[in-house]
């Protein structure tokens, strides 16, 4: 484009020039040169050229987001866990496990010897019980392996399993009887009857686990004394052994 508005310039100038020189040719005297003529109007771009060869391939840039994978990062914190799932379908039974080891040796016992255990005691003093205490039988009529303590007044289990008290009162006043094993009621017998002598009883049977404890106890009426006229008798055996 540049290129062609010199050629235009220049032709321009020619015009003028060429009957400046041919007045010189035929007048002997040359005037001044005249003022340059206005430019001429830009002309129409010319036609495209042939299209060029193929380029060579560019090279890649590695930046960002290029090809290259980074490095692997180290392993999140564990999240909170979620909530449990709805229980699934119940499986198939699985097939028996392996036998376990053999276990240890029992205690040595003896060949065809029922174990044995009973015990009958008496009170021996015609004195009140103490409120809400042990009521102590102090006379022993039957004690088998000392199983009744007559110190404490409480039977201590030696050998587990179904066992049946009773106790027998002769009295003249009211008496109320609470039957405990290891501090926990068993069963309260009371006799609120007033007469001037009778008898009144009481029985359960429990399972006891190896030395486990059982005595009688006194509430609000205490009448149970011993003397010879009648005596307050608390029993004992072992039903069945487990």
């Amino acid at each position: 484009m540049l290129q062609h508005n010199w050629i235009l310039v220049i032709c321009a100038l020619l015009s003028l020039a060429v009957p400046a020189l041919v007045a010189a040719e035929t007048c002997p005297a040359a005037g001044m040169p005249g003022m340059p003529g206005i430019p001429g109007m830009p002309g129409r771009d010319g036609r495209d050229g042939p299209k060029g060869q193929k380029g060579q391939p560019g090279t890649v840039l590695l930046g960002s987001g290029g090809p290259l994978k980074g490095h692997k990062g180290e392993p999140g914190q564990f999240g909170f866990a979620g909530k449990r799932g709805q229980s699934g379908e119940p499986g198939e039974p699985g097939s028996p496990g392996i036998p376990g080891p053999p276990g240890e040796p029992g205690e040595p016992g003896h060949v065809g010897v029922q174990q044995r255990a009973a015990f009958s005691v008496a009170r021996g003093t015609n004195e009140y019980p103490d409120r809400a205490s042990i009521i102590r039988f102090t006379t022993v009529i039957t004690n088998i392996n000392d199983d009744y303590n007559t110190a404490t007044g409480r039977f201590r289990c030696r050998v587990p399993g179904t066992y049946y008290f009773v106790y027998h009162a002769s009295i003249e006043e009211k008496l109320c009887v609470l039957m405990k094993l290891d501090q926990t009621l068993l069963m309260p017998f009371c006799d609120h009857r007033r007469t001037r002598r009778q008898v009144t009883s009481g029985s359960l049977a429990v399972y006891l686990s190896r030395d486990q404890e059982v005595w009688l106890e006194t509430k609000d009426y205490r009448g149970m004394r011993g003397k010879p006229a009648g005596y307050s008798i608390f029993t004992g055996f072992l039903l069945q052994a487990h």
